[in-house]
């Protein structure tokens, strides 16, 4: 095992969700719900897709800006601080006069929130965001926990930023299609290989933004083999844990397990 690893992680969830075009309050609410059921599986963490509260809608984004403070966001707040456990959802963020920036926001369990910009725009992107700064890692109980959000993980510095920082799970929140879920699933098992560091991955699991979503969130070890991956799309919950070197994990659907994996 690398040196900055530890042979234990907290528990943790990658949220795999439909999400409903531009309805911030609906998204909101889902995203507590699959909170909530993660934490009574134990989790203490769980990660989001790439602007999963308002779907990918670069149309949209500037109509839907988010503050970190918006009253809309406080049922995350509060179920963050009740349930204890971290939440990393995606918007669009208000950037002053300008473009919004894609931001990861993790809503923490102290009432606190942590707000991590997308620093890697897809082409095409830059007509309706702004490049963000990234943001620092998050600890979940002692644990560095490095975010990434989706073109990033196609930039090989970024995983070996996280990686040198001290990183011990990678965490990627993204939108992948049919089409490029394989060559994207490549890059994530190579970034664990190289830099013997755990990648987790949060998907859609269904359509948005006119892009057909391939699902299969998933989780590759600090070898590179893969651990557990949801079989396709829908809405379904990874819960994954690292106990003295072994991993453990489940695939659950909305509510019943649909899958185990042990390495």
């Amino acid at each position: 095992m690398a040196p900055h690893l530890r042979p234990d992680l907290p528990p943790f969830a990658a949220a795999q969700t439909v999400v409903l075009k531009g309805d911030i309050a609906a998204n909101v609410a889902r995203h507590v719900v699959l909170a909530a059921i993660a934490a009574r599986h134990g989790a203490r963490m769980i990660v989001f897709p790439e602007l999963s509260l308002t779907g990918y809608e670069p149309e949209l984004a500037r109509e839907l800006a988010l503050a970190p403070d918006d009253v809309r966001l406080d049922p995350l707040r509060d179920a963050a601080r009740c349930e204890g456990i971290f939440i990393v959802a995606g918007a669009p963020l208000r950037h002053g006069d300008g473009l919004p920036l894609i931001a990861a926001l993790t809503f923490l369990p102290d009432g606190g929130t942590q707000v991590y910009t997308k620093q890697h725009l897809h082409g095409g992107e830059e007509a309706a965001f702004a490049c963000g700064r990234g943001g620092a890692a998050l600890t979940v109980e002692g644990a560095h926990v490095a975010l990434a959000v989706c073109a990033e993980i196609g930039h090989a510095s970024h995983a070996a930023a996280a990686a040198q920082a001290g990183a011990q799970l990678y965490a990627a929140s993204v939108l992948v299609s049919e089409a490029g879920y394989t060559a994207d699933a490549a890059l994530l098992q190579a970034h664990a290989a190289t830099h013997a560091l755990p990648v987790l991955v949060a998907n859609y699991g269904g359509p948005s933004g006119g892009w057909q979503c391939a699902g299969r969130s998933a989780l590759w070890d600090e070898a590179g083999t893969l651990v557990a991956a949801a079989p396709g799309g829908g809405e379904c919950l990874l819960l994954a844990r690292r106990s003295r070197g072994e991993w453990d994990a489940t695939v659950l659907g909305t509510d019943a397990a649909i899958g185990t994996s042990r390495t």
